[in-house]
């Protein structure tokens, strides 16, 4: 007979609780560093389990009369509380649009007629194609090229040179230094649909969205280097690729009338951290490798 003293599986009750305690704990830390209280985030919490209960509910069919106290019986959040937080829902944040400066810039990073050997080139301000003031102009007319410039240059995006009149981009990926708030929103939308993908793929019968990750331990800062350069080359190419798809099949879906209420979100990370404290330290403290890359 097996002893009773052998060590049981985990429940799927305390996996998702371990699933939720590696979520938080990055969220968790921001909120500590930026000096969000936790009653504030606690409410937020609150607001979410509500509003995802109420979503299946009414997914289900249930009578609106009774809505109250079965979000009450599906949260354990009692009636009052959630009298008050379904009064207060909505249908959830809107989601952004793309500013006008990180369209401008993503389309000077994706469109091959504006790289020279693999890079964006420097563009004079005025004139014809290639020119900023060209490059401004395709992405809107309501919003003069100075001033998209001008946010460019705030962002650190990109450099004009006031004595030749030329501007260079000076950064890869639209990551706007300075811009506390903007930087804020990407980690919501970004983090969020990847969230949204993976939940879903886990409920649903069959996976609906594409989420896989290769990871490894054992490794040198060197080697954490290379992988992230691969990745850069990898994203270079993909956004080259993607840009002008999505570009194409916005336009085309358009002319020929069809639908066009989906939206999609494509992207590409890389995480890296010292696992040595988390790992026991041999004699000399070092980390030891622990298992080849891995795919999930």
């Amino acid at each position: 007979m097996p002893s009773s003293d052998a060590p049981q599986p985990p429940t799927d009750h305390e996996v998702l609780i371990d699933a939720l305690r590696s979520v938080m704990a990055p969220l968790a830390r921001l909120a500590v560093a930026r000096g969000l209280t936790y009653a504030s985030a606690e409410e937020t919490l609150k607001q979410a389990f509500v509003h995802a209960a109420r979503d299946e509910q009414i997914a289900l069919g249930q009578a609106p009369h009774r809505l109250v106290s079965r979000i009450s019986t599906v949260t354990g959040i009692n009636r009052r509380e959630v009298t008050r937080l379904v009064e207060a829902v909505d249908a959830g944040p809107p989601v952004p649009e793309a500013s006008l400066a990180s369209q401008v810039f993503t389309r000077w990073l994706s469109d091959r007629s504006l790289r020279v050997r693999g890079r964006p080139r420097p563009l004079p301000r005025h004139g014809d194609a290639p020119s900023f003031e060209a490059l401004a102009r395709s992405v809107t007319q309501d919003v003069h090229p100075r001033s998209l410039l001008d946010e460019l240059c705030r962002l650190q995006l990109a450099r004009w040179d006031v004595d030749a009149d030329t501007v260079t981009l000076i950064q890869d990926g639209f990551t706007p230094r300075g811009d506390w708030q903007r930087m804020l929103g990407f980690l919501g939308t970004n983090v969020g649909d990847h969230m949204q993908a993976a939940v879903q793929n886990v409920l649903a019968e069959e996976s609906t969205h594409f989420e896989q990750a290769v990871f490894a331990d054992g490794l040198s800062p060197e080697s954490v280097e290379m992988l992230r350069a691969l990745a850069r080359r990898h994203w270079k190419t993909l956004l080259s690729e993607a840009v002008p798809l999505l570009e194409n099949r916005i336009e085309e879906d358009a002319l020929a009338g069809k639908p066009a209420r989906r939206r999609v979100r494509l992207g590409l990370f890389t995480y890296h951290e010292d696992t040595a404290a988390h790992e026991a330290a041999g004699a000399d403290g070092a980390a030891k490798a622990t298992s080849k890359p891995k795919e999930t």
